[in-house]
Parts: C-alpha cells; sequence; structure tokens
C-alpha cells in the first residue's frame, strides 16, 4: 500500500500542512524541520500526487504540446528539445496530435484544460483564433515554436523562412544552376508554405533566371506527396538541374525518384532540402540542406514558457538562425 502525506507527516514529527510546506518549496519551517521531512519521504517512498500538489500551489507542473503530427522527424526534434528543458525543471509534458489540419485541436485543449495544464506549446499549425481564444479563457500562458501569430501577447521561435528558402535558391545559383525548380508544402500553408515559396521566387528574380510555374510543385511536407511531386517535375521538364524541396523528407522523395528514373544525383541533378533532420544524413546519398535548430527551438520554447510562469510576464518572441549544411547532394556545374 503506497504511503500518503499524513504517513509522512507522522514519522517526521509535523503537521501534514508543515509537509506540505517543504514539498512545493514554501517558507515557514526550519532546516530541521525539512531534513525531517525529506528523511521521512525517501524512508517511506512517498510519491507526491500532481493533482494533490496542485490543490496546495494551483499548480500541476505539467505542460501541453500541440503538434499536427507527432510521428514526424521533423515533430520528435522538437519534442525532444521540449522535454529536455520541461524535465530538468521537474515539468512533465503531454503531447497531442491534432492530425491534419487540426480538426482535433479543440478536442485537445479541452483535455488539457482539464488536466489543468500549466501552459501550452503549440507547434507548427496556424494558431486559429477559436485555438487562441481556448487558451486565454484557460488563463495559461501559450508559446509557439515553428509557427508565428498575429497576437502580441503570443511568443514566438522560429526561422525566417522566408530568407531561409531565399538562401536555399541563391546556394543553387551559386553553384551554377540556372534551370531550378521547387517542390513545397502547398501555397495555402501561409506558415512554412507561401514564405518558402516566396523566398525562392525572390532569389530567381534578384538573379535575373526566368521563373516558370510548371517548375513548381506541391508536395505537400510529405515523402509521398513529395514522390508525386517530383515524378511530374522530372518527367516534364528534363532540363531542371536543380531542385529546392522545402522539406527533408520531400528532397529525399526527389532523390528516390530521380534514381528509379536513371538521373544520377548530384552529376545530374543537384537537389537541397530543408530541416536538416536526422534523415537527411542518412539519405544516399547524403542531403545538402538548410538547417533549422529544431531540437535547440523545442528548448527555447519550453525555457520560455516556464519563464513566464515563473515571472508571470510575456516574453520576447525570437527568430533563430539558420545556415546550409553541404554535404553530397548539390555539385557545381
Amino acid at each position: 500500500m503506497s504511503s500518503t502525506i499524513k504517513d509522512v507527516a507522522k514519522q517526521a514529527g509535523v503537521s501534514v500542512a508543515t509537509v506540505s510546506r517543504v514539498l512545493n518549496n514554501l517558507p515557514g519551517y526550519s532546516e530541521e524541520t525539512k531534513r525531517r521531512v525529506e528523511q521521512a519521504v525517501e524512508e517511506l517512498g512517498y510519491q507526491p500526487n500532481a493533482i494533490a500538489r496542485g490543490l496546495v500551489n494551483r499548480r500541476t507542473e505539467t505542460i501541453g504540446v500541440l503538434f499536427p503530427s507527432v510521428s514526424s522527424s521533423f515533430s520528435s526534434e522538437i519534442l525532444h528539445g521540449i522535454e529536455e528543458v520541461a524535465h530538468k525543471h521537474n515539468y512533465s509534458v503531454i503531447v497531442c496530435n491534432t492530425a491534419e489540419d487540426g480538426k482535433r485541436t479543440m478536442k485537445y485543449l479541452q483535455v488539457l484544460r482539464e488536466k489543468r495544464v500549466d501552459g501550452i506549446i503549440y507547434s507548427s499549425g496556424v494558431l486559429e483564433p477559436e485555438y487562441y481564444e481556448a487558451v486565454q479563457a484557460m488563463g495559461v500562458p501559450l508559446v509557439l515554436v515553428a509557427t508565428k501569430s498575429d497576437w502580441d501577447d503570443v511568443p514566438f521561435i522560429k526561422v525566417d523562412d522566408r530568407q531561409a528558402a531565399y538562401d536555399a535558391a541563391a546556394y543553387l545559383i551559386s553553384q551554377g544552376h540556372r534551370e531550378i525548380a521547387m517542390i513545397g508544402g502547398g501555397e495555402s500553408d501561409r506558415i512554412a508554405g507561401q514564405p518558402r515559396y516566396e523566398g525562392f521566387r525572390q532569389a530567381l528574380r534578384d538573379h535575373g533566371l526566368p521563373l516558370r510555374e510548371d517548375h513548381v510543385q506541391d508536395g505537400g511536407f510529405t515523402f509521398e506527396g513529395g514522390c508525386g511531386a517530383a515524378e511530374r517535375l522530372l518527367t516534364a521538364s528534363p532540363e531542371v538541374t536543380a531542385v529546392f524541396a522545402a522539406g527533408d523528407e520531400m528532397a529525399i522523395a526527389v532523390i528516390s525518384v530521380a534514381a528509379r528514373l536513371g538521373i544520377a544525383v548530384p552529376d545530374q541533378l543537384a537537389v537541397i532540402g530543408y530541416d536538416n533532420l536526422k534523415l537527411a544524413e542518412m539519405s544516399n546519398p547524403p542531403l545538402t540542406t538548410v538547417a533549422q535548430p529544431l531540437h535547440e527551438m523545442g528548448r527555447m520554447a519550453s525555457e520560455k514558457l516556464i519563464e513566464m510562469l515563473a515571472t508571470g510576464q510575456p516574453a520576447a518572441s525570437e527568430v533563430v538562425p539558420h545556415r546550409v549544411i553541404e554535404r553530397q547532394t548539390v555539385k557545381k556545374r
């Protein structure tokens, strides 16, 4: 049978209220009392109940995290960063998979409200007004990662997607490529889709290169979608010598389809991806890509949320640096 807070109080020779103050780092007891309580907790193997503890300090030491796809490499790298910081500060993490188009988001926000989470981290998708209002009604802080919003009281951590895509295209141009195509995630995606298309097109304009709309395909940010887009592009436009894929999974799809069509990467076709996921190093050949510091972005989101919980003040948004990681899928012409 598990021990209770009353058992701890009896063994330490103090009141239940004193045990509660010690466990929640509240003032009002001596060092000797603290030592006796901690010794009793250890001897009895007492595990404080998070909900019961929350009744005292109005905290449950839990953070809710919402991802559109928890199984993706992108989400898992961000999540590792979030958890690393959360666990360091004794917070537990509840992860919610909101699914495509956020169809489960409102349901999960209700679940997080019932669980009385202390704060929420929202990743990748658009923060719709109804989501924002739901979190406001909960009265907990909110931090965005790999996305942004129009609300000044909601800090975000992300790269400059437009500039990163511009730099990817400019890198291909610097390597001598002139017939450059793009496989993106859909222009209706105003967080990661549209800005990357804009950056790509601007780079071509600034370098005096023609933009052919049939050289721009939608791969939906998935390997499967990337395969379909690459098939359409490479069969219809054999003049293309380089492809910028706005996600590493789509870039690897391009490499896979090129191999099936007998097109050698990088000798006949250069490919650059976006994100620098772990699988970029595992592809054959290893993928040149634009790196987002996903693990660090997760860490920063967690740190900002915990800071807001500690101070009660909003935190500042941050645009984090990106960089081109050169591997073996781009060759100078």
